[in-house]
């Protein structure tokens, strides 16, 4: 077997190192002034007037339900091409969870579906108080027009981007919740940009920041102007509501603050990689990745389809295969109704069609900064005899 190639990793510099190592020297480690920094830089980046950072992209995604009061009795609905936190953040703040299926090219909530559901359940009387639309791969949902449907039907609004900081929806940052009341993003070391474990919310409503901040640390202000009666002196503070130790540290901040220096070229070199593969693979019996002409994808995943009427081998045969020779494909996602916790809800094969047959059909091929173009041609001629197909361009 060739050297294992794994689909995603992080890319450290020694200027992150670096970095962490004067907040190991420092007086903070844990809540300090790198954190504020790194804040402040994300925001900045994105357009966004707040951030607040976490320790997750899951906590994340938990107490931007919270802050907007989401409970039970409520209804969230969210992609079911998705890891399962866009789903259970509803389940945690004791709502019920519902899904949109995909749209078939961007593999991204659908609006279409989305708005014949709306109507559905306007007539049911059961409308979702949030829909969490998840920008698959890096590319943004189709915002504008949800946006419309969120004023039309009463619903809020958070963009899981945990994909995709660095891209763009017409030609506006991800992450300017120019459409949405937050954006979530994760710093996972598969992301574009990592801090080891780590999330971010960002929102341009000061209501919400200040609520984001107290739960992400047991609910509890420091701030005398949130206090009910008078503050007893400097040590003071008060616990307004049952928040959680949802905190980032200064050392994971220190090196998310170092990586977002490079997240440009972080971004220009994974859209590179995925052009490559686009002129690679054109003539392979696969579904290459959509774009739309709205986005501008920042590339965490290069999922395909594989054409499984052309080829003479299951798909996973095909998976099984490339691993067997060193190529770390993965499969995004398994579709969050399927799994066994969801189905006591009521959940079934067949509710979702567009999101199922994406699942039987997708691979995650590898794709990330340090990946070289050796590596790639690898992937693709490895690809080539799996698949085992005559096609009509020769790889050079």
């Amino acid at each position: 077997m060739s050297q294992f190639i794994p689909y995603g990793r992080q890319d450290i510099s020694e200027e992150d190192i670096q970095a962490v190592v004067e907040v190991l020297r420092s007086d903070w480690i844990t809540q300090g002034p790198a954190i504020e920094k790194f804040e402040r830089t994300v925001a900045d980046y994105c357009g966004a007037k707040y951030a607040t950072a976490v320790s997750s992209a899951t906590a994340a995604l938990h107490i931007a339900c919270l802050s907007l009061n989401l409970g039970e009795g409520d209804t969230l609905w969210t992609s079911p091409n998705t890891f399962v936190a866009s789903a259970n953040c509803g389940l945690y703040c004791g709502a019920s969870v519902d899904f949109v299926d995909i749209d078939p090219c961007t593999y991204n909530l659908s609006v279409k579906e989305l708005e014949r559901k709306l109507a559905q359940a306007k007539r049911q009387g059961c409308l979702p108080k949030v829909v969490v639309p998840v920008h698959f791969a890096g590319q943004s949902c189709e915002m504008a027009r949800i946006h419309e449907l969120s004023k039309q039907y009463g619903f809020h609004i958070i963009e899981d981007a945990s994909h995709a900081i660095g891209g763009r929806y017409q030609q506006q940052p991800i992450g300017s919740c120019q459409f949405s009341d937050m954006t979530v993003f994760s710093f996972h070391p598969v992301k574009i940009i990592t801090t080891g474990e780590g999330g971010m919310v960002l929102t341009n409503r000061e209501d919400l920041y200040e609520k984001l901040i107290r739960l992400r640390s047991h609910g509890i202000t420091r701030n005398p102007s949130f206090m009910e009666g008078e503050s007893h002196g400097l040590w003071y503070y008060q616990q307004l509501e049952l928040g959680f130790n949802y905190r980032m540290t200064d050392i994971q901040a220190a090196l998310g603050m170092s990586q977002m220096q490079r997240l440009d070229e972080f971004v220009q070199r994974r859209r590179d990689l995925a052009n490559r593969y686009d002129e690679l693979l054109q003539n392979f019996p696969l579904k290459l990745p959509w774009q739309h002409p709205d986005t501008e994808s920042s590339w965490h995943l290069y999922a395909i389809r594989l054409e499984l009427n052309k080829i003479t081998k299951t798909h996973r045969e095909v998976f099984e295969e490339l691993r067997s020779v060193g190529i770390g494909v993965n499969l995004h996602y398994i579709p969050v109704h399927t799994q066994p916790y969801y189905q006591q809800f009521g959940f079934n094969w067949g509710d979702f069609p567009q999101a199922e047959q994406y699942y039987q059909e997708a691979v995650s091929f590898p794709l990330y900064y340090g990946f070289t173009e050796g590596q790639q041609y690898q992937v693709v001629e490895l690809l080539e005899k799996t698949l085992a197909f005559v096609k009509n361009q020769k790889i050079h």
